[in-house]
């Protein structure tokens, strides 16, 4: 979704430090963790090292001899082997998987049946599992592989179990901790020499983006005050629709993004009436049957106007629907109830309240109280009731407003709308 530039150099500035320290901390964890994995590698490759040299070991016609014979105790030549390597364990299988030896160092009980009890998987040939154990805050890595006999055949199995002594430990700790340091300090170092030159192009962005805005602003206005011109001479409906239209949307607590293309809707709803030909649309009386459906098709003609102008694709909601019906019996869909867009259901009870309050030159203005009867008389089928609840409320209060200001007051009511909903927008 996007976001909304800042509306200050110095919030420009404060979100540009933020992504680039947020930035340096997403790589400084990145790469402690990178460090950590290529650490346990590390450590794990050590230890499958000892446990293969320790295999060849078991390859002399010796010991094939023992394995074959099937002799359980103690064996010098394990013990040996235990005092050559790093391992606190050997416990070597024979090839029905039953322990034939086993020798320990001085190790704590716990470490022992810890390493004892794990059940892993029986390599088989080219093959070397290798499991992590954690007990309390000691690790061991506990390794098999197979041995095999001159002839090919299986031997059995041999289990090697290494402890990480404190400062292997310390020494994983320290890798990670200067990886991930290293990586933060390298952004942050780059970030610093990019800040100028990433802030002058986001002020330039900015700029820009706030200039388009203003030619889609300025395009909008202009648009809905041309059809406002040729309808009724003034322009002074638009901005009084809109203003009602905000201040019950925002009454009822719509979205900022459904307001804003509300705004555009108000300010655009009779756009298709462009195509209206002038006999019809400035007739003084009453419209024919084939007179009134031709009005009616200026929904559709607004939505062919603004169809291929993406930023004005919001108001297409309030100008194909604000004639729809809560009973269904509305144009040009015939959408009934809830079905109707929800901006579209509150735009046209403030454009019928303004069209009846408002003066024309074809009638004097109606007072607010018989505005308000008539449009509660039709909430029963026109107009959605919940939403003239809300109008209903807050009607008086602005009713007086939009009779007191003048056309200036309209028009910086209206500025400060479209400051408040409409924002300059960059992606994520």
């Amino acid at each position: 979704m996007p976001a909304a530039l800042p509306e200050s150099p110095r919030q420009l500035r404060w979100m540009l430090a933020r992504k680039l320290s947020a930035a340096a901390i997403v790589i400084g964890i990145v790469a402690g963790g990178t460090s950590y994995l290529l650490e346990t590698r590390r450590v794990e490759q050590a230890a499958l090292e000892h446990a293969t040299k320790g295999a060849q070991h078991f390859d002399s016609s010796t010991i094939q001899t023992i394995l074959d014979a099937k002799v359980t105790g103690k064996h010098g030549a394990l013990n040996r082997l235990l005092d050559r390597s790093r391992f606190v364990g050997i416990r070597v299988f024979g090839p029905d998987k039953a322990l034939l030896y086993e020798t320990w160092e001085d190790i704590p009980p716990a470490l022992m049946n810890a390493a004892r009890s794990w059940q892993h998987d029986w390599p088989g040939q080219g093959q070397r599992h290798r499991n992590w154990i954690n007990v309390g805050t000691e690790r061991l890595i506990q390794v098999a592989l197979p041995m095999f006999g001159k002839d090919g055949s299986l031997a059995g199995y041999l289990e090697c179990i290494d402890r990480l002594d404190e400062q292997t430990l310390r020494a994983q700790r320290e890798q990670i901790r200067n990886g991930a340091l290293t990586a933060a300090v390298s952004v942050l170092v780059a970030a610093l020499l990019l800040y100028p030159l990433l802030l002058a192009m986001l002020h330039r962005s900015a700029g820009l983006s706030r200039r388009l805005l203003e030619s889609n602003l300025s395009l909008m206005h202009s648009l809905g005050n041309a059809i406002a011109k040729r309808d009724s001479d003034t322009d002074t409906h638009n901005y009084r629709v809109t203003f009602y239209a905000v201040a019950l949307a925002e009454a009822m607590g719509l979205p900022k993004h459904d307001i804003s293309d509300l705004v555009a809707g108000a300010f655009l709803h009779d756009v298709g009436k462009i195509g209206i030909p002038d006999r019809i649309l400035l007739k003084p009386g009453k419209l024919t049957v084939d007179e009134f459906a031709i009005m009616k098709t200026h929904a559709l003609l607004g939505i062919e106007i603004v169809a291929d102008n993406p930023w004005l694709g919001g108001a297409a909601l309030t100008i194909r629907h604000h004639h729809e019906r809560f009973d269904g019996t509305g144009y040009p869909d015939g959408l009934r109830g809830n079905t109707i867009p929800r901006i579209a259901r509150i735009f046209a009870i403030v454009d019928v309240f303004d069209a009846l309050t408002s003066e024309r030159p074809y009638k004097k203005p109606m007072a607010l109280a018989d505005a308000l009867a008539i449009i509660e008389r039709d909430s029963v089928g026109h107009f959605d009731p919940e939403v003239f609840a809300a109008f209903k409320t807050i009607a008086p209060g602005l009713y007086a407003r939009a009779v007191q200001a003048g056309d200036a007051d309209l028009r910086q009511g209206m500025r400060e709308v479209l400051s408040r909903y409409f924002k300059t927008e960059m992606a994520r």
